[in-house]
């Protein structure tokens, strides 16, 4: 049987292809089996009967000879099926835990995989609202809750308002713009081009602010009327909180 070393120590993997082989070879000898029992059949005396006359003298009627060669062959090949019915069971507990091991580890992968995704992805700045049928955001794929991360030249690091997407849409009006999203935790690009259409506006969509945007709006506005109060001073550690959800902050310092 091929088999395929792995290591030093002697450790190997199976294939189907190798299963597939064994059983071939099962098969093989019980068609053996089956010739040598047909031999037995045609001079009627099968495994047990007996070889000499009542006289103790071999029977004329038979071919002793060819009796004696078909009985001892098929035992050997009895023999062999067993030996190759064990190794297919064998091969066969093998397979499924070798199978079983690899969907672990794809499994654990995909897992490692979408984790470190979701450490790298970058804060999104909008969330996609609406999406009208024919626009040229439906024809270029963006779908509702899609969060962006990047819109042509806007990205996360240089975002202050929706009013700079408005701003690049109107100056790139018939040209494609490199949109990506985050759309089921997953990162998706797409090419968004600005133009005429039979709606409303050059994209037929409408863009939101993100959760975490919402959540920074009403963070900063109960900051804020904290931070109005006489001699309240931020702590590095409120700053820095608040910071986590683009807060824009500046202490007042009176």
């Amino acid at each position: 049987m091929k088999m395929t070393e792995e290591n030093n120590d002697g450790n190997s993997t199976i294939t189907m292809e190798d299963v597939q082989s064994l059983i071939k070879k099962k098969d093989t000898i019980e068609e053996q089996i089956k010739a040598y029992y047909d031999v037995l059949e045609d001079q009627e005396v099968g495994m047990e009967g007996p070889l000499v006359d009542a006289e103790g003298f071999p029977r004329a009627d038979v071919n002793v000879y060819q009796i004696r060669t078909a009985r001892h062959t098929i035992s050997c090949l009895q023999n062999d099926h067993k030996a190759i019915m064990v190794e297919i069971e064998e091969a066969l507990h093998r397979l499924h835990a070798l199978e079983k091991a690899k969907r672990e580890q794809d499994q654990a992968e995909s897992q490692t995989e979408s984790m470190e995704q979701e450490v790298t992805l970058p804060s999104p700045f909008a969330r996609v609202d609406a999406v009208s049928q024919g626009s040229p955001a439906c024809q270029a794929g963006l779908q509702i809750s899609d969060e962006i991360i990047a819109f042509g030249s806007i990205n996360t690091g240089n975002f202050q308002n929706l009013q700079n997407i408005a701003s690049v849409v109107q100056h790139s009006e018939g040209r494609p713009l490199n949109v990506t999203v985050i759309r089921n935790g997953q990162k998706t690009q797409m090419g968004l081009t600005p133009q005429r259409w039979s709606g409303r506006g050059l994209l037929g969509t409408h863009l939101g602010d993100t959760p975490a945007d919402l959540v920074a709006r009403k963070l900063t506005t109960q900051f804020r009327t904290v931070a109005s109060r006489p001699h309240y001073e931020p702590s590095a550690s409120a700053l820095q909180f608040l910071s986590r959800f683009r807060c824009n902050i500046v202490p007042i310092h009176r």
